[in-house]
């Protein structure tokens, strides 16, 4: 008989496809408005924010990836 093995945490499943958690803390307004924005265009928030990552780098750290 084999042994189930234990999963190594309970709650969330990871992201899909080749993505990492970054916790970061910021303000509870800015947050609420994110998570509304995002709703409002059927996306999660991690996809706003992720957007908004990519488009500051751009502005910041032209050529570098």
């Amino acid at each position: 008989m084999a042994d189930a093995k234990p999963s190594p945490r309970k709650g969330r499943k990871p992201p899909p496809g080749d993505k990492r958690q970054f916790l970061t803390s910021m303000d509870p307004e800015v947050i609420r408005r994110i998570k509304q924005a995002a709703i409002g265009q059927d996306r999660t928030a991690s996809e706003v924010m992720e957007e908004a990552a990519r488009e500051w780098l751009e502005r910041h750290h032209t050529g570098k990836k």
